[in-house]
């Protein structure tokens, strides 16, 4: 019989791969989304999957929604990626930030809780939650300490599905993923604004790329992979939570000294502090400058993965390095904006 998937957040970077997978596997998909939202669908088309994936409208701020498609769809695995999933915005909007990122799972186990279709459930729980961390590298027993609304919300989002678990017998996971990337994310993350502005430089739609803290460091993933890991989780005998990760940290500094290596920039640092430029040796211009505006309030320094459990239990393991994932990310912006220019 073939399986159904409900994905939340199907229109998002982890959407997009992991429909691409279980389609790949013989899954039906569906993809929940809120009525009247952007239904700008641009990763399920890049991909080659839009057609295939079957749109339900959910709002995971109106639990009754979500009670009317999980009795209607009755889905062997949902999967909830939905999210605010900014950290600067959360400060701003840290609202919407809690009752998305915290109410929303809650919602989504009580529905599952309350029909018991049996519906195996993953929560994308986030390092974030590590926050000012007690140790490095972070695993599932290090202890959390969040430093944003963003964080703090997908702390209760991880501990509802913890409960659940445990007190109504319930088959829910969560991942605790690091950071992961890909072509596929949005410019509004760092990685991606790197990527794409730089391209946008090498190819002169842009002058220069404006940042936060470059000494910020994290533990920087390929997204199909982390996909695939969400996945296995489901397929075990038991549920449980783990930590995804490559093992690796890196700093903002770093991804941007070999991202503009292959878009064929030689960047030299000059200056300390805010007043840090990067200078293209070859052109002689600043293509890179640091602005107070982009700090957080409270920044994480660090943040690093132990996968050992993951790797342990359900085979996985980080197959994409720190250099090649960039290398990806910056040939994909190269290529978008070739196009783009014709």
């Amino acid at each position: 019989m073939t399986k159904k998937a409900l994905i939340t957040g199907i229109r998002g970077q982890d959407g997009a791969y992991l429909a691409k997978l279980l389609l790949e596997k013989g899954y039906r998909v569906l993809g929940a989304d809120r009525r009247g939202g952007d239904l700008n669908l641009w990763r399920l088309r890049e991909l080659g999957i839009e057609h295939e994936v079957r749109m339900v409208y959910v709002d995971l701020l109106e639990p009754f929604s979500i009670l009317h498609v999980i009795e209607t769809v009755q889905p062997d695995e949902v999967y909830n990626l939905a999210a605010q999933s900014f950290v600067q915005a959360s400060y701003e909007l840290p609202v919407i930030t809690a009752q998305v990122n915290a109410m929303g799972v809650l919602y989504l186990l009580e529905a599952i809780r309350t029909h018991q279709f049996g519906s195996r459930f993953f929560q994308a729980s986030s390092s974030a939650m590590f926050g000012r961390v007690r140790q490095v590298p972070q695993d599932e027993k290090t202890a959390f300490y969040p430093t944003s609304p963003y964080s703090v919300a997908k702390l209760f989002g991880h501990w509802i599905t913890v409960n659940y678990r445990e007190a109504y017998g319930m088959f829910a996971c969560s991942g605790i993923l690091f950071n992961h990337e890909s072509p596929l994310r949005g410019r509004e993350f760092v990685t991606r604004k790197i990527t794409s502005t730089l391209a946008e430089i090498r190819y002169g739609l842009r002058d220069r790329l404006v940042l936060g803290n470059l000494d910020a460091q994290r533990d920087w993933g390929y997204a199909p992979e982390y996909v695939e890991a969400m996945w296995l989780m489901l397929q075990a005998d038991t549920p449980d939570d783990y930590v995804i990760a490559t093992g690796e940290a890196h700093s903002v500094r770093e991804f941007v000294e070999k991202a503009s290596e292959v878009a064929g920039f030689d960047l030299v640092w000059q200056g300390e502090g805010v007043d840090i430029r990067g200078v293209d040796r070859r052109s002689g211009k600043v293509i890179v400058e640091v602005s107070p505006q982009y700090f957080r309030p409270s920044e994480i320094e660090i943040l690093r993965g132990d996968y050992s459990k993951a790797k342990a239990r359900l085979g996985w393991s980080p197959k994409t390095r720190f250099e090649q994932l960039v290398e990806i990310m910056m040939e994909a912006d190269l290529r978008r904006v070739r196009e783009q220019i014709g």
